[in-house]
C-alpha cells in the first residue's frame, strides 16, 4: 500500500481511491426489495489504489444523436486500462459500471452536455479483491467523482451518493468522503468526528462469496437498531475496543469457513494486550485489523517486528486525514 501522494498535469488527474473499514457492522433485518439494512462506522484510510484519468481533448463525442445509448456512449467515451485481472469484460468492472449510471443520470435528468471529451482510466490496484476494505467500490466513487468533474456535469455530493448506490452498497461512502454512521443498505450517511488512529492490517488469502455468507444460516441478521446519538455517544465502546452490543456479525460465519481469516485474526488477538486495541474483522472480510494505541505509534522496530511475524501480507496505515 502507498500513502497519498496525488498529482495531476493539464491532461491526466491523479486520485487516491481510499481504502474503509468498518468499526463494527451490523445487519439489523431484511428489506422487502432482498437487500439487508445494516448498521457500521466507516473509517476511511490513507491507502488504497490510484485512478489515473487522462483527458484527451483531440476525440470530441458528439452526444446528441438520441439513438445513443448510455452503453454505446460509455464505450466511445471511456477505456480502462489496469483491471485485465479483475474483470474480463469492460462492462463488468464498477468503474464501467460508474460512468455507465453516471452518464445515464445525465440523460435523465436532462444535464448531458452535447459534445464530452474521450477519457481514459488507468487503475493502479493495490488493494486486493474481496477484502472487506472497499476496493472495487471506491473505484467507482473515484470515477464518478472525476468524471463529473471533468465532463463538468454539475451534480452535488448528494446527488452523486444517489448514483453510487444504484452502483454498489459501499459505493456511497466513498462519494461522501468522511468518516461516517452508515444505516439503510450504507447510503444514509451522517459524519462522525473520530481520532487519528493507526492500525494494523493483515490480509489473509482467503476470500468468501458475500451471496453465501448472507445466505448462511447462522448469520444474524436480527441486530437491535441503534440511534445515530446512540452511536455517536458510544464511540469509546467501538474505537480503540469492541464492547457489546458493537461487533461484526459477520466474523464468526467468516472465520469458520476461511481458517486463514481465523489464523490471522487469533494472531493479531495475540498483540491486543500490548496495542491495548480490539482485533477485528472488517466488512464481510477477509482483512482484519488491529487498532493501536497512540503510544505504539512510535515503536517503529515493535510494529515491525509485527508485521513481519504475521501469517500473511500486513500493513501499518493511517485513518484518512
Amino acid at each position: 500500500m502507498i500513502k497519498n501522494i496525488a498529482a495531476s498535469s493539464a491532461s491526466t488527474i491523479t486520485r487516491l481511491s481510499p481504502a474503509k473499514i468498518n468499526l463494527f457492522l451490523h445487519i439489523t433485518g431484511k428489506r422487502t426489495d432482498g437487500y439487508h439494512n445494516l448498521q457500521t462506522v466507516f473509517r476511511l484510510l490513507d491507502c488504497g489504489d490510484y485512478l489515473h484519468f487522462s483527458v484527451d481533448s483531440d476525440v470530441v463525442i458528439d452526444t446528441s444523436d438520441n439513438a445513443l445509448d448510455a452503453t454505446k456512449l460509455c464505450h466511445q467515451l471511456l477505456t480502462l486500462t489496469g483491471a485485465e485481472a479483475i474483470t474480463t469484460s469492460i462492462e463488468d468492472n464498477l468503474i464501467f459500471k460508474a460512468a455507465h449510471a453516471l452518464l445515464t443520470a445525465s440523460v435523465q435528468s436532462d444535464k448531458l452536455p452535447k459534445q464530452l471529451t474521450s477519457v481514459n482510466v488507468t487503475l493502479d490496484k493495490h488493494l486486493p479483491m474481496g477484502a472487506g476494505l472497499g476496493g472495487g467500490s471506491s473505484n467507482a466513487a473515484t470515477t464518478l467523482l472525476a468524471l463529473n468533474e471533468i465532463w463538468q456535469l454539475g451534480f452535488t455530493c448528494n446527488e452523486l451518493i444517489k448514483i453510487g448506490a444504484k452502483v454498489g452498497a459501499d459505493v456511497p461512502i466513498f462519494i461522501f468522503g468522511q468518516d461516517a454512521i452508515a444505516m439503510g443498505i450504507g447510503e444514509e450517511l451522517t459524519a462522525i468526528d473520530l481520532p487519528e488512529q493507526q492500525y494494523l492490517i493483515l490480509m489473509p488469502d482467503a476470500h468468501v462469496n458475500t451471496a453465501k455468507l448472507f445466505a448462511h444460516p447462522k448469520l444474524k441478521r436480527d441486530i437491535t437498531p441503534l440511534s445515530t446519538e446512540t452511536i455517536k455517544n458510544q464511540s469509546n465502546d467501538y474505537l480503540q475496543t469492541l464492547i457489546a452490543p458493537y461487533h461484526n456479525v459477520f466474523t464468526p460465519v467468516v472465520t469458520s469457513l476461511a481458517p486463514a481469516v481465523k489464523e490471522a485474526l487469533r494472531y493479531l488477538q495475540g498483540l491486543e494486550q500490548q496495542a491495548i486495541g480490539t482485533a477485528r474483522m472488517t466488512g464481510s472480510g477477509s482483512a482484519v485489523f488491529l487498532p493501536l494505541d497512540a503510544s505504539m505509534t512510535t515503536d517503529k522496530v515493535l510494529l515491525a517486528k509485527w508485521v513481519a511475524e504475521a501469517p500473511c501480507t500486513g500493513y501499518l496505515v493511517n485513518s484518512l486525514a
